[in-house]
């Protein structure tokens, strides 16, 4: 598993039997009962931590969530003000941990709580109203932003591959607890595929 990027996302997805504890109004969809499928991955396409939702629920709330809840324990991470000249770039390289978010999870108060937990943002700056393509702000407060190119579309191929599996698809499962299981067995066929046969 290659840590040292890491996209998440978040897919909606038909409910049409509905269920109690995931099914919300779809803002997307003409207010549609559907279910949020929140996906955290890394380099590769492999899916690390997987949370569901109502499609109501906003992005930023469960952030924190999907990170913490990752199936394998997370190596820790230098941030880049602690590297220091003992450690060769080689190494700092791989120490560090790039999170790869869209604009919908530009929260100061979620930036800071991933920051404490090692992680290096990558979030695309928000235009303002009425302010044009010339004056938005240059992204000079995110690390490496030169450096590198956001890798976030990693997860939507990620997502991609949820999709082809029928019973993800569209939810059929009144309990939760029994799509969320079908996710998780979905993302074992996926790391199967992923490590063993390539």
């Amino acid at each position: 598993i290659n840590w040292t990027w890491q996209s998440l996302d978040s897919i909606s997805v038909k409910s049409d039997l509905g269920g109690a504890m995931t099914a919300g109004n779809s803002p997307t969809d003409r207010s549609k009962l559907s279910t949020k499928r929140h996906i955290l991955t890394d380099k590769r396409g492999i899916p690390l931590s997987v949370v569901i939702s109502p499609a109501s629920t906003h992005d930023i709330k469960l952030v924190t969530d999907v990170v913490d809840k990752a199936v394998i324990k997370r190596p820790k991470s230098i941030s880049k003000s602690k590297s220091t000249s003992r450690i060769r770039n080689a190494r700092r390289k791989r120490l560090l941990q790039h999170l790869c978010l869209d604009k919908g999870y530009k929260s100061t108060e979620e930036e800071l709580e991933l920051i404490k937990r090692g992680y290096i943002l990558h979030i695309p700056l928000k235009k303002k109203r009425g302010e044009e393509k010339d004056q938005e702000q240059k992204p000079k407060a995110i690390p490496f932003r030169k450096k590198h190119s956001a890798k976030r579309l990693v997860v939507e191929r990620t997502n991609s591959w949820h999709n082809r599996f029928r019973k993800l698809f569209t939810r059929y499962e009144k309990k939760a607890e029994n799509y969320l299981g079908l996710v998780q067995f979905s993302c074992c066929i996926i790391i199967y595929r992923k490590i063993i046969l390539e």
